[in-house]
This record gives C-alpha cells, sequence and structure tokens, in this order.
C-alpha cells in the first residue's frame, strides 16, 4: 500500500484516467440520448454496437429490484442515464 498523499504510480495513473475516459464516454452517450432519442442515427448505432450488432425488441427483463421491466431497450438506456447506473447490463 502506498503511503497516503504519494502520487499514483505509473500503472495506478493508467487505470484512474481510464475510467475517466469511459465515464465521460459514457456520459456523452446518455447526452446525446437525451438531446435526440433513441431514432436519433448516432445513438441507435451506440445501441447496436452495445449489443453486438441488434438492438433487443420487445420487453427487456434485468436484476434490478427497483425496476425490473421495461418495455424496450430505449427506456431502459434512459433509465439508467438518468439514474447515474452506466454500466448495469440486461
Amino acid at each position: 500500500a502506498q503511503q497516503p498523499g504519494t502520487p499514483l504510480t505509473d500503472k495506478e495513473y493508467y487505470q484512474f484516467f481510464m475510467l475517466l475516459q469511459i465515464a465521460r464516454r459514457a456520459n456523452t452517450a446518455c447526452l446525446l440520448r437525451e438531446l435526440y432519442g433513441c431514432v436519433d442515427p448516432l445513438v441507435w448505432r451506440l445501441d447496436e454496437y452495445e449489443n453486438h450488432g441488434a438492438i433487443p425488441e420487445g420487453p427487456i427483463c434485468t436484476a434490478l429490484p427497483e425496476a425490473p421491466f421495461f418495455p424496450d431497450f430505449c427506456t431502459f438506456a434512459f433509465y439508467r442515464c438518468t439514474n447515474k447506473r452506466l454500466f448495469i447490463k440486461v
């Protein structure tokens, strides 16, 4: 363990900034979703990418106790964004 107040190692800096970049990208995707909705071509492509090329149709079931069911992937993705639970999966 490092002494409190000492700088991160090179490896620790890499991991720290990699996490920030991932969160920033997720926040950007959420902002696009909020501004343009799911029918926007860029948001549509992001959803396809997240789902290996095909956006799930129909209801989405999750393991979230507070929200176990969503009518579609768009609603689920919007829930994720608005509740800052960016990395939960269906």
